[in-house]
């Protein structure tokens, strides 16, 4: 998280939201850890990841949905699943996501 810290003090200070996604199962192999940590801004900006650019793409459309919506969700990504090898999740694992708007 202190990596991540730094960019929404500033988004917020410029009057974004942000929303985080956090790791918090892994099956498998798995590209990062349980609490790796992506943040997203509603302007756009991304910091951090969760799987080192393989499901990325997805986590940050789901912030961005977060965002829209003030709910958050967890999202499920594994090769067994069939929206695996469209996001890029390749690597014979499974990892879940909570993505949720952040309120402070």
């Amino acid at each position: 998280m202190q990596d991540v810290l730094p960019m929404i003090e500033q988004w917020r200070a410029r009057g974004e939201q942000v929303a985080i996604a956090t790791v918090v199962k892994t099956l498998g192999s798995a590209p990062r850890g349980i609490g790796a940590k992506m943040v997203v801004s509603s302007g756009g900006s991304m910091a951090g990841s969760v799987s080192g650019g393989c499901i990325e793409g997805a986590v940050f459309d789901a912030c961005q949905e977060a965002l829209a919506s003030g709910k958050a969700r967890l999202l499920h990504f594994g090769v067994a699943d069939d929206d695996a090898w469209e996001v890029g999740l390749a690597c014979g694992g499974m990892i879940d996501v909570f993505v949720e708007p952040l309120n402070w």
